[in-house]
């Protein structure tokens, strides 16, 4: 693999997400993410000022924007007065999850949400009388809001809005996160696999905080082309009739699913081309799983990379030891354990975990 000064790495990957990096003059937020050339190697002193830094300007900035925030500050006895050295920042009052996951239907879920917005709520426009959770996210993404969710594991989902800054800088977090750390191996010539729902067709966000993959890969399939409503997500992820058909209906799509990124795997072997794949991991143990079967192995070796994140789901019987999966990434696809690294996030926050190459630990 051919080196390339880390510098002039970032400074690729800065011009294909040129988007997502907000104008000059930066908040203290923004110097914190969008400054550091290797968000991994800031000395600690250092680390430590800047993340003060940001933290106490997001604070500020929401205690003085969001009057619900305010409130519950108030009723905890904090203000941003208190906060006055990194010491102090577990004073912070956080919402707890629950909160999150305690929301009405229909209308009144659009007053919810709206309660929730820090600064100022642009226009929304619903026009259904009994709008479904997707309507009403969809006509708060339509007026320049991105609201997305959480898979629903526990039964309820936690709905969290953001706006386009805020979204941008959560997907632009993700991407300079694992690219950083998989270096050298990143360039924008190269073809991807996305193990998740289109970005573009999904409000969950696991999958719609992966439209950044489009902009850092030039070319990208999609292992879920298809609308995936927040009403069939619930089903699926319950028990009864209903949810059982959903999860054998899922099941059958799997299997062409599957044998749709087999053939791209020989496709791309065969092109000797350089490759990523990212996404769930079950998708990618199911691909393995078929290979094994049938006793095909390839050998992308340096050429190939995995990032895996967004958890088992309804396969939760099927998760295995992060080291365990390495491993079968390196015996059935050839491509080496440092080059599969797993990635933690949450709807909740913005930032990101990810393995380092040699699998120890999840570093922030």
């Amino acid at each position: 693999m051919t080196e390339i000064a880390f510098s002039e790495y970032i400074k690729k990957l800065d011009s294909r997400m040129e988007k997502y990096i907000p104008p000059k003059p930066w908040t203290p937020a923004d110097e914190a993410l969008y400054g550091p050339e290797n968000i991994f190697e800031i000395p600690p002193k250092e680390a430590d000022e800047m993340r003060f830094k940001a933290i106490k300007y997001a604070f500020n900035h929401h205690y003085n924007n969001n009057s619900f925030y305010k409130n519950f500050c108030k009723e905890n006895g904090i203000s941003p007065e208190d906060i006055k050295s990194i010491e102090d920042l577990p004073k912070i009052p956080l919402i707890p999850d629950k909160f999150f996951k305690d929301y009405p239907s229909g209308e009144d879920f659009a007053a919810w949400l709206s309660g929730l917005v820090t600064g100022e709520m642009p226009d929304i426009s619903i026009n259904k009388k009994n709008p479904s959770y997707d309507d009403v996210i969809g006509a708060f993404n339509k007026a320049g809001m991105e609201i997305a969710y959480s898979s629903g594991t526990s039964g309820r989902y936690t709905f969290i809005p953001r706006n386009k800054k805020t979204f941008y800088a959560s997907e632009y977090a993700l991407a300079k996160t694992v690219i950083s750390m998989v270096y050298p191996f990143w360039q924008y010539e190269m073809d991807g696999y996305l193990m998740m729902p289109n970005p573009h067709k999904t409000n969950v966000y696991a999958g719609k905080v992966c439209s950044m993959y489009f902009d850092a890969i030039e070319n990208v399939e999609v292992a879920i082309d298809r609308d995936i409503p927040a009403d069939l997500i619930k089903e699926a992820m319950g028990s009864g009739i209903k949810s059982s058909m959903i999860k054998f209906a899922v099941k059958r799509g799997n299997k062409k699913m599957v044998n749709r990124m087999i053939k791209w795997l020989r496709e791309k072997e065969k092109e000797n081309k350089k490759i990523s794949m990212i996404g769930l991991p079950f998708i990618l143990h199911f691909v393995m799983n078929k290979l094994e079967e049938e006793g095909e192995t390839f050998d992308f070796g340096e050429n190939g990379a995995v990032a895996t994140g967004g958890g088992w789901k309804i396969y939760e019987n099927e998760r295995m030891p992060v080291e365990k999966f390495r491993k079968r990434v390196n015996d059935i696809l050839g491509i080496p354990g440092e080059q599969c690294l797993d990635v933690y996030g949450m709807v909740e926050g913005n930032g990101w975990m990810v393995h380092c190459p040699e699998g120890h630990y999840l570093h922030v």
